[in-house]
Protein backbone atom coordinates (compact mmCIF):
# COMPACT_ATOMS: atom_id res chain seq x y z
CA UNK A 1 0.00 0.00 0.00
CA UNK A 2 0.99 3.62 -0.40
CA UNK A 3 2.68 5.99 2.00
CA UNK A 4 0.86 9.33 2.23
CA UNK A 5 2.29 12.45 3.89
CA UNK A 6 -0.62 14.75 4.80
CA UNK A 7 0.32 18.45 5.02
CA UNK A 8 -2.31 20.67 6.58
CA UNK A 9 -2.67 24.44 6.34
CA UNK A 10 -5.31 25.65 8.76
CA UNK A 11 -6.28 28.80 10.62
CA UNK A 12 -9.39 27.81 12.55
CA UNK A 13 -9.09 24.02 12.35
CA UNK A 14 -11.51 23.29 9.51
CA UNK A 15 -8.84 22.05 7.09
CA UNK A 16 -7.36 19.88 9.83
CA UNK A 17 -10.75 18.24 10.37
CA UNK A 18 -11.02 17.55 6.61
CA UNK A 19 -7.49 16.09 6.65
CA UNK A 20 -8.38 13.80 9.55
CA UNK A 21 -11.39 12.47 7.63
CA UNK A 22 -9.18 11.80 4.59
CA UNK A 23 -6.58 10.09 6.78
CA UNK A 24 -9.27 7.83 8.28
CA UNK A 25 -10.39 6.81 4.79
CA UNK A 26 -6.81 6.20 3.63
CA UNK A 27 -5.99 4.10 6.69
CA UNK A 28 -9.23 2.10 6.34
CA UNK A 29 -7.96 1.19 2.88
CA UNK A 30 -4.58 0.02 4.20
CA UNK A 31 -2.44 3.06 3.42
CA UNK A 32 0.20 4.43 5.78
CA UNK A 33 -0.27 8.10 6.70
CA UNK A 34 1.60 10.83 8.58
CA UNK A 35 0.06 14.18 9.53
CA UNK A 36 2.11 17.41 9.45
CA UNK A 37 0.77 20.71 10.80
CA UNK A 38 4.22 22.36 10.62
CA UNK A 39 6.02 20.37 7.92
CA UNK A 40 9.71 20.70 7.21
CA UNK A 41 11.13 19.61 3.88
CA UNK A 42 13.69 17.24 5.44
CA UNK A 43 10.89 15.43 7.35
CA UNK A 44 8.96 14.48 4.23
CA UNK A 45 9.54 11.42 2.08
CA UNK A 46 9.83 12.59 -1.54
CA UNK A 47 8.74 9.13 -2.71
CA UNK A 48 5.47 9.31 -0.75
CA UNK A 49 2.33 10.99 -2.01
CA UNK A 50 2.04 14.45 -0.45
CA UNK A 51 -1.63 15.17 0.22
CA UNK A 52 -2.01 18.89 0.89
CA UNK A 53 -5.19 20.03 2.61
CA UNK A 54 -5.23 23.79 3.06
CA UNK A 55 -7.46 26.78 3.45
CA UNK A 56 -6.68 30.29 2.26
CA UNK A 57 -5.97 32.98 4.82
CA UNK A 58 -6.16 36.75 4.55
CA UNK A 59 -5.63 38.16 1.08
CA UNK A 60 -4.90 34.90 -0.72
CA UNK A 61 -2.15 33.66 1.60
CA UNK A 62 -1.36 30.29 3.08
CA UNK A 63 -2.31 29.82 6.72
CA UNK A 64 0.43 30.82 9.17
CA UNK A 65 1.34 27.22 10.01
CA UNK A 66 2.29 26.49 6.35
CA UNK A 67 4.16 29.76 5.71
CA UNK A 68 7.56 28.44 6.96
CA UNK A 69 7.24 25.37 4.72
CA UNK A 70 6.36 27.56 1.74
CA UNK A 71 9.37 29.82 2.44
CA UNK A 72 11.55 26.71 2.68
CA UNK A 73 10.33 25.59 -0.75
CA UNK A 74 10.99 29.05 -2.21
CA UNK A 75 14.60 28.91 -0.99
CA UNK A 76 15.16 25.29 -1.96
CA UNK A 77 16.80 23.96 -5.08
CA UNK A 78 16.06 20.39 -4.04
CA UNK A 79 14.86 18.43 -7.08
CA UNK A 80 11.46 16.92 -6.35
CA UNK A 81 10.93 14.93 -9.56
CA UNK A 82 10.13 11.81 -7.53
CA UNK A 83 7.48 13.66 -5.53
CA UNK A 84 3.78 13.38 -6.34
CA UNK A 85 1.18 15.57 -4.70
CA UNK A 86 -2.58 16.02 -4.48
CA UNK A 87 -4.18 19.31 -3.45
CA UNK A 88 -7.42 19.78 -1.56
CA UNK A 89 -7.95 23.55 -1.32
CA UNK A 90 -10.72 24.96 0.84
CA UNK A 91 -12.01 28.49 0.42
CA UNK A 92 -14.91 30.88 0.20
CA UNK A 93 -15.86 32.15 -3.26
CA UNK A 94 -17.25 35.36 -1.81
CA UNK A 95 -13.58 36.45 -1.68
CA UNK A 96 -11.72 37.30 -4.88
CA UNK A 97 -8.72 35.34 -3.56
CA UNK A 98 -10.68 32.06 -3.50
CA UNK A 99 -8.26 29.16 -2.90
CA UNK A 100 -5.22 31.25 -3.87
CA UNK A 101 -3.14 30.36 -0.79
CA UNK A 102 -2.75 26.65 -1.60
CA UNK A 103 -2.29 27.54 -5.28
CA UNK A 104 1.02 29.23 -4.37
CA UNK A 105 2.24 26.03 -2.78
CA UNK A 106 1.19 24.01 -5.82
CA UNK A 107 3.08 26.37 -8.16
CA UNK A 108 6.29 26.16 -6.12
CA UNK A 109 6.15 22.38 -5.86
CA UNK A 110 5.71 22.20 -9.63
CA UNK A 111 8.65 24.58 -10.14
CA UNK A 112 10.83 22.14 -8.17
CA UNK A 113 9.74 19.26 -10.42
CA UNK A 114 7.02 17.66 -8.30
CA UNK A 115 4.13 16.18 -10.25
CA UNK A 116 0.42 16.48 -9.60
CA UNK A 117 -0.97 13.00 -8.95
CA UNK A 118 -4.61 13.92 -9.56
CA UNK A 119 -6.58 17.03 -10.43
CA UNK A 120 -6.86 19.36 -7.47
CA UNK A 121 -10.15 20.00 -5.77
CA UNK A 122 -11.27 23.45 -4.71
CA UNK A 123 -14.01 23.23 -2.11
CA UNK A 124 -16.21 26.30 -1.78
CA UNK A 125 -17.72 26.56 1.69
CA UNK A 126 -20.43 28.81 0.24
CA UNK A 127 -21.86 25.75 -1.53
CA UNK A 128 -20.41 22.92 0.56
CA UNK A 129 -20.81 23.91 4.22
CA UNK A 130 -19.53 20.43 5.18
CA UNK A 131 -16.24 20.36 3.23
CA UNK A 132 -15.49 16.80 4.35
CA UNK A 133 -18.19 15.48 1.98
CA UNK A 134 -16.70 16.72 -1.33
CA UNK A 135 -13.18 15.97 -0.03
CA UNK A 136 -14.09 12.34 0.65
CA UNK A 137 -15.84 12.03 -2.74
CA UNK A 138 -12.70 13.42 -4.41
CA UNK A 139 -10.51 10.91 -2.54
CA UNK A 140 -12.87 8.07 -3.51
CA UNK A 141 -12.47 9.05 -7.17
CA UNK A 142 -8.75 8.20 -7.15
CA UNK A 143 -8.17 6.01 -4.09
CA UNK A 144 -8.07 2.90 -6.25
CA UNK A 145 -5.03 4.25 -8.14
CA UNK A 146 -2.80 4.29 -5.03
Amino acid sequence: MAKVEVLVGTTLGGAEYVAEELINKLEQNGHQTSLYLTPKLEQLDPKALWLIVSSTHGAGDLPDNLQPFYQELLQSNLPLQECRFALCAIGDSSYDTFCQGPEKLLQQLSALGAQSYVDKIQIDVQYDPVPEDPALAWLDSWLGKL
